[in-house]
């Protein structure tokens, strides 16, 4: 398949028949993208159209000229013997693709075309290849269309060429080999017979038709490289004198065969018929080309590979011309010459290719250096595709299609010998299995920052480059990536330049109470955050400790055998677990998640209190995994271990963030962070960091018993299942840690004196029920310290506290002054005081819920979005 160039007209609304196997038709104003397109003279530029448009396309084409009586009567100079061809604005080119001419059907739609178009001039084209059993795929593509007379003329000239190329064919099999011209001259009858079919049609609707076989017109000089380059003068004196032989209102002639100066016959090669209607065009200095075919447009990118790639309306020459070649299966570069006129209009990338590298001291400075190793690349006939050097010439590298590197390399070590043994060359080394990415634009030029867009989206999603090039037109940037990445970079780049949406792939580690309830916050808000905020979250696994749940939902893009990965339907998911639900296994959920190249980010989200879940974080983002999470263990456990986290992400572009850590839904990391980052200098972090303890001693007054605060605060679920991990003071210790650590000190949870309010004999009971039935033998201890604090004016607060002056940190039960702020909370707040250099003398204070799994989801949540905006979602 490849991508031609189109300009549609709007004033038809005739129809072409979709490739598809279905009954869809697109009509000629559905691909209209732009009003007639001029062709400006040809001489040094021989084609030359304004605004361009690509589609998928066949290679191989048969043109349609055709020209009204009016336009023959007035130019038909009846005192010369030959009939002069009329050449001009009258003229319109048509060229139709091979499925336009796929069956009977097409056929006659291309020829409604060709019979209500109102232009004075036009030519157009069809597609046709030599499949197995094509003789009797013609002849009754044949006795469907034509009559009589017409069927047994195109019938006899069939039997005739088939006998010829079985001949061919034949004397091919015994030699063993088959030269260029012999592989031309038999590709070349599939526009024989679909010209010749075509003008049947053209003529039984009505008009005047004559078939042309191009290779009696169209010369041209090989150029090497597989390129030809069209002989126009003599192109255009035999295109006269066929028209002198050859008088008609119609004309259908051939696309992408011609002949050479020999009159051996011969292609235009790769989407030459495309070029044919150019050449054509150009001939006939006509005003428009049109190039026909039956999709929607030209896409972003590969829309096999990138499924949310959107249709360009309008693509200028440059960007087309970079677009065929990087594309590979483009419109041919060759096909107009250079009208020159955001930033970024698409992607396109080259698959197996292979980078070659030459390096070495003694290449520095040394003339001809180059020369000698691009001179040997072409003796072996390789074709270069990427060039990249270092301005200090120490080496040169460069990437060629990876079937003919083994070529590539043998040739430069031979050329090379001496300087390598010699030691002026260290290496010619070859770097296998690589892709090539390209961005194309046109006002890439004028727009700051496109590379470091580019190539930031690329870090940010953990792909490494090899090679960067870059011409100073700056029509294009190419980066030179490992094949296995290609579909991620490709996907990364697209969504940063906004192309398509943010798309994330993410994974809910322990859907318990909190992730069950982030879970439905995101199908609450998937919508809105597609449509108002270009992010796309796609839930791609949920996993407990014993059963999970993995998406296994793959759909096709229309026929372009494009896969879009779903994520899981949260409006289902405990259905969907207890139905579809597997064997909990972490590893493997990993993969599932993570390894899979649709996506180019994917972030676990860990809503769980488990430290062997914890661990697993420096190993995933060494992998390129984002970790967002609630779970305070990893942040708090072994000192050695977080440092070597917080190393792994500050040296890397995967994120981290666990703002929900401390105070659930509050600001309080980020708060932290940004006084830090500012220059100010902390030196005390006080708060009520529970908000299961700040419920009890809110409540905790009057003459009300402890136990009875403690029943109520379970039962309303504000405590753990056993309200001694809250009594503890263990969480709040965790959270002293973590704030510590961010702001510097280097201590260990074993550094924190820590107020257990678990009464000792109670600390090895055997059961939840069993402490909470004994816990009120020890209500009077607690009841004496509420009546000291009340004597004094005072209330109880059960606090954590990091004094950076002193490098230390603690967890107490405190008495505050009824007017302190610690003692206006209610509920299950949190309250945080940060006491710094620029907040001395009074405290900036945080204060909010600080507990329930809304809020800590929300905040978890909050972080899912900080992520997207830093991986390109618009903030």
């Amino acid at each position: 398949m490849a991508l031609c160039a189109a300009s549609i007209s709007h004033n038809n609304t005739s129809r072409i028949p979709s490739s598809s196997k279905s009954n869809t038709f697109y009509q000629k104003e559905d691909l209209c993208f732009s009003s007639f397109l001029p062709f400006i003279t040809y001489s040094s530029s021989p084609f030359y159209l304004q605004e361009w448009f690509w589609f998928p396309l066949e290679k191989k084409g048969a043109l349609l000229f055709a020209r009204p009586c009016l336009v023959f009567a007035v130019l038909l100079d009846e005192s010369k013997e030959k009939l002069l061809l009329p050449k001009g604005d009258m003229w319109s080119v048509h060229k139709f693709g091979g499925t336009c001419v796929g069956s009977s059907e097409r056929i006659q739609n291309v020829a409604q075309v060709i019979v209500q178009d109102s232009s004075e001039g036009k030519v157009g084209g069809c597609v046709s290849d030599v499949q197995d059993a094509v003789f009797e795929k013609h002849k009754l593509t044949a006795m469907d269309l034509l009559d009589e007379d017409d069927l047994a003329s195109f019938l006899s000239r069939l039997h005739h060429d088939i006998n010829n190329l079985k001949a061919m064919l034949r004397a091919i099999y015994i030699a063993g080999h088959a030269t260029e011209s012999f592989s031309d001259f038999i590709v070349g009858h599939g526009e024989l017979w679909s010209a010749q079919m075509l003008s049947y049609v053209v003529r039984k609707n009505g008009l005047d038709c004559e078939w042309m076989d191009t290779r009696e017109v169209l010369i041209v000089n090989p150029s090497g490289s597989n390129q030809v380059d069209p002989d126009f003068a003599e192109s255009e004196k035999r295109l006269e004198e066929w028209f002198s032989r050859h008088p008609s209102k119609t004309i259908v002639a051939t696309g992408f065969i011609a002949s050479t100066q020999q009159n051996i016959p011969t292609t235009l090669k790769r989407d030459g018929s495309d070029f044919s209607a150019a050449i054509m065009g150009s001939l006939l200095r006509a005003r428009q080309v049109t190039i026909w075919t039956d999709v929607d447009g030209v896409y972003s990118a590969d829309p096999r590979k990138v499924s949310e790639a959107v249709i360009l309306r309008t693509l200028s020459y440059q960007e087309a011309w970079e677009m065929s070649y990087f594309g590979a299966n483009v419109l041919h570069p060759r096909t107009i010459m250079p009208k020159l006129e955001s930033p970024v209009r698409g992607f396109a990338t080259i698959d197996n290719v292979a980078l070659v590298n030459v390096e070495g001291t003694g290449m520095a400075g040394v003339p001809g250096t180059a020369s000698a190793i691009f001179g040997a690349v072409k003796d072996v006939g390789a074709n270069v595709i990427v060039i990249s050097q270092a301005s200090s010439e120490h080496s040169v590298c460069f990437a060629v299609p990876e079937k003919e590197v083994a070529a590539v390399a043998e040739a430069l070590k031979s050329r090379f010998s001496e300087a390598l043994n010699a030691g002026r060359l260290s290496q010619v080394a070859i770097i296998p299995n690589c892709s090539i990415l390209a961005a194309v634009g046109q006002k890439m030029a004028s727009t700051y920052g496109v590379s470091a867009t580019l190539f930031n989206a690329l870090a940010k999603a953990n792909i490494n480059v090899r090679a960067i090039a870059q011409g100073c037109s700056e029509y294009n940037v190419t980066a030179v990536i490992k094949r296995e990445d290609c579909i991620r970079a490709l996907r990364a780049v697209h969504s940063r330049f906004y192309l398509s949406k943010t798309t994330i792939a993410m994974g809910i580690i322990g859907p318990g109470l909190i992730g069950a309830t982030l879970l439905d916050q995101l199908r609450d808000q998937a919508a809105v955050l597609k449509e108002d905020f270009n992010i796309d979250l796609r839930v791609m696994g949920i996993t407990g400790s014993r059963t999970m749940l993995l998406n296994d939902v793959c759909t096709l893009l229309g026929n372009l055998h494009c896969i879009v990965t779903s994520g899981i339907d949260l409006s289902r998911w405990k259905e969907l677990v207890k139905d579809q639900g597997e064997v909990a296994d972490l590893e493997k959920f990993r993969q599932h998640v993570h390894e899979n190249h649709f996506f180019p980010n994917t972030v676990l989200v860990d809503c769980t209190a488990d430290s062997n879940v914890a661990s697993c974080y420096h190993d995933w983002l060494r992998r390129g995994i984002h970790v967002i999470t609630p779970n305070k263990k990893a942040n708090s456990g072994p000192l050695d271990q977080y440092l070597k986290l917080r190393a792994l992400q500050r040296q890397s572009y995967t994120h981290y963030f666990y703002e929900a850590t401390v105070g659930a839904g509050l600001p309080i990391i980020s708060t932290l962070r940004g006084l830090l980052e500012t220059g100010d200098k902390i030196q005390r972090i006080e708060g009520i960091f529970s908000g299961t303890l700040s419920y009890i001693f809110n409540n905790f007054k009057g003459t009300r018993a402890f136990s009875n605060v403690v029943e109520e605060a379970k039962q309303a679920g504000y405590t753990e299942p056993d309200p001694r991990d809250d009594l503890s003071g263990t969480d709040v210790a965790r959270k002293v840690i973590i704030l510590a650590r961010e702001s510097g000190l280097k201590l260990d949870l074993s550094d924190i004196p820590v107020q257990n309010l678990v009464p000792e004999p109670l600390r090895a009971c055997a059961s939840a029920e069993e402490f909470m039935q004994q816990l009120p033998q020890f209500d009077n201890e607690m009841a004496r310290a509420r009546q000291e604090a009340e004597d004094a004016g005072d209330v109880l607060r059960y606090v954590g506290v990091v004094d950076a002056v002193s490098r230390e940190g603690r967890v107490e039960l405190r008495r505050y002054k009824k007017d302190h702020p610690f003692a206006q909370l209610s509920g299950s707040d949190n309250i945080i005081a940060f006491t710094t250099t620029r907040y001395k003398e009074q405290p900036l204070i945080v204060r909010g819920p600080g507990a329930g799994a809304q809020v800590t989801a929300g905040g978890i949540f909050s972080d899912i979005l900080r992520l997207a905006s830093y991986l390109g979602a618009p903030s």
